[in-house]
């Protein structure tokens, strides 16, 4: 898995085919993003700190931003 935008995270999480799961423990937060069972992204919440992750494809799973 690769760093990511935040706006690339949130196109992904908009589409309607994948699923989500959310995870907390302690202060920290795992929110994590499905396509057919298979994991393609996560944001990991951690205090105040952000970071977005993808697996190396995840452009294949975006959506068209022409709205």
């Amino acid at each position: 898995m690769k760093l990511i935008m935040r706006t690339e995270f949130e196109n992904l999480q908009k589409n309607p085919l994948h699923g989500y799961q959310s995870d907390v423990n302690g202060e920290k937060q795992v929110v994590k993003l499905y396509r057919n069972d298979q994991l393609i992204a996560k944001k990991v919440t951690l205090k105040k700190s952000i970071r977005y992750f993808a697996v190396d494809s995840y452009q294949q799973f975006l959506t068209d931003e022409t709205e």
